[in-house]
């Protein structure tokens, strides 16, 4: 798993005067989600095509599965799959007939465009237009061409943007079953719940740099321990014992329903802990935990930006 299979040290890509990349650093290992993080305009795309070998970076060192992706820029196509965030197809082309044009592109013939169609769900629009495919199924077809050399590493740009909820959670299922079959999958997403729910590391990067980088939990524990759990008593005691709790940094109330703010992991269980021994009862209960959106927030000053 400790293996990199992605490695990116002090890489920078200017346009003019704006600069898009600044000395960028990471690794990404075998068999993982690695999710390149943060609004757009952050400079996830561009960092992502450098690594790909589309552009080439004014300075830095990047190697993709022991390859320098300029100097052996057709060794490694071989064995990536990459889908593109500004990807389109011809209006006219068919399902079978995109994937067929993508399969002759490659020597290796490792995958069957069929059992790739039915994978993802694509079977019953196999000669249906590129046009007339909604947003999801799109997206699908873009994961599809992107696999159909069987690569090693599979690199995914802003893959859900624009879908509906249904659609995006249909995706995750997609992309948590590459990962499944043993290949390391490279992302970019500005949604933060997405990074949550599939990433096991994250990069944070704003303004070209990386703010850091680690799996979501250790971020979200490292910058907001603070935890909430919100109830409903009727009970007049509960008030005083839970300002006598350790952790506890806050205890607001209006009417019957008590705020509890306290640092750690914790608090929540000692909240059930004081309610169970001195029989205070509930009426409601629940918690309110941080994610990487207040991590984001916590880092920057400000919202992800969309």
């Amino acid at each position: 798993m400790n293996t990199p299979v992605i490695e990116v040290s002090r890489i920078r890509k200017t346009y003019g005067k704006t600069v898009a990349v600044d000395e960028v650093s990471f690794s990404v290992n075998e068999g993982e989600i690695f999710g390149l993080i943060g609004p757009n305009g952050a400079g996830k795309t561009t960092t992502m095509e450098c690594i790909e070998g589309i552009r080439k970076p004014d300075g830095g060192t990047i190697s993709v599965l022991g390859l320098d992706p300029f100097r052996q820029a057709y060794q490694l196509q071989e064995r990536i799959g990459v889908q593109l965030q500004q990807a389109q197809l011809q209006k006219r082309i068919k399902v079978w007939e995109a994937v067929d044009l993508w399969a002759s592109l490659y020597r290796k013939k490792a995958v069957t465009a069929e059992h790739l169609l039915e994978q993802l769900g694509l079977t019953d629009k196999r000669n249906a237009w590129f046009m007339n495919l909604s947003g999801g199924q799109k997206q699908r077809l873009f994961i599809a061409l992107a696999l159909i050399n069987d690569p090693e590493v599979v690199f995914l740009d802003e893959l859900t943007t624009g879908l509906d909820p249904q659609a995006r959670r249909a995706i995750w299922e997609l992309v948590r079953g590459i990962r499944g079959r043993g290949k390391t999958v490279f992302l970019t997403t500005h949604l933060m719940e997405e990074a949550e729910r599939l990433c096991d590391r994250v990069a944070i990067i704003e303004h070209g740099r990386i703010l850091d980088i680690g799996t979501p939990a250790r971020l979200v524990d490292r910058y907001c321990p603070e935890r909430t759990v919100v109830l409903t008593t009727e009970d007049l005691t509960a008030d005083e014992w839970f300002r006598s709790m350790t952790g506890v940094e806050a205890v607001t109330r209006t009417g019957n329903q008590f705020t509890i703010r306290g640092l750690g992991e914790d608090l929540v269980t000692e909240v059930i802990q004081c309610l169970s021994e001195n029989r205070i009862k509930v009426a409601e209960f629940r918690t309110i935990l941080p994610n990487l959106e207040d991590v984001f927030l916590k880092l920057t000053g400000q919202a992800i930006r969309e």
